[in-house]
């Protein structure tokens, strides 16, 4: 079971949110978009109250391919054939895959602040690494992460959330406190680390796949990403995602990694301008 969140009226947009949150992410945003669009907004497998299957020794129950497969059949049992997308963080990731996978269905695509997993694995340098070392922390065999994390999610919650640019200042307390609930179940902080254990594993078996056969996103696609959070420093953003993408524009908002919190009206004028009222 996947959860989401419908609403507003005409063409359709998927939202998806990244780690570790939920679809409450969009709460400044959606209210907008769905004057235009009928948003859907939902939980990834493993995060919010969707569904958290135990992983598998391979992690293939979390890699992007079935994250993605899930959010087709989502848009299919809501009567959805082709639909936009936007996705922060891991969401940008299972949209980067849906977009491989399904390129009948994804009419259009946004990332918000990731260059493609392969990339950011390939040239991890030490500030990257620095920077992000719940990429490393959490893909570590189970249960070591699982209980470490477990012993006191919310200062789990808060160190990762806090520990980018703005710190905690984009949050509200209704977005903490969401994200908090979800994180303190113990099956939740299993899945976030088999989506992480599956980016290092099966997903770069995938991409790699991709790469060597040719294989590119052929949707017009466009990648935002903060100007002051680590994607800008470490990675070239915009080259990369042309690397994997035939038609691709970009540019960096002034704020860190959370965008949809940090600078809601920024993204909703880009969104706004990349997704004419009816794109499908």
């Amino acid at each position: 079971m996947i959860n989401a969140l419908v609403g507003g009226a005409g063409a359709p947009l998927l939202l998806l949110h990244g780690a570790p949150q939920t679809h409450f992410i969009w709460h400044r945003v959606v209210e907008r978009l769905a004057r235009d669009f009928t948003v859907i907004a939902t939980d990834l497998r493993g995060y919010g109250d969707s569904d958290k299957p135990p992983g598998r020794p391979d992690h293939a129950n979390y890699s992007k391919r079935t994250m993605a497969l899930d959010q087709v059949e989502v848009m299919q049992l809501l009567g959805f054939d082709r639909f936009g997308v936007v996705g922060h963080d891991r969401g940008g990731r299972v949209g980067h895959r849906m977009a491989l996978d399904h390129p009948e269905r994804v009419s259009r695509l946004v990332t918000l602040d990731i260059a493609p997993t392969l990339a950011m694995y390939e040239q991890t340098s030490m500030e990257f690494a620095r920077a992000y070392f719940h990429w490393f922390f959490l893909i570590q065999p189970s249960p070591l992460p699982e209980r470490l994390i477990g012993s006191d999610p919310d200062v789990y919650l808060k160190s990762v959330l806090g520990g980018r640019s703005a710190g905690l200042t984009p949050f509200t307390e209704p977005a903490l406190a969401e994200y908090a609930r979800c994180l303190r179940d113990p099956a939740s902080i299993h899945a976030m680390c088999e989506d992480y254990r599956a980016a290092a594993g099966v997903d770069l078996e995938h991409d790699r796949a991709d790469r060597a056969a040719g294989r590119l996103i052929e949707c017009d696609t466009l990648a935002l990403w903060g100007a002051e959070g680590v994607v800008a420093r470490c990675f070239r953003p915009l080259a990369e995602w042309r690397r994997v993408a035939r038609r691709v524009s970009g540019a960096a908002l002034a704020c860190g990694h959370y965008i949809p919190e940090e600078a809601p009206e920024a993204l909703l004028a880009d969104l706004m301008a990349f997704f004419p009222k009816e794109y499908a």
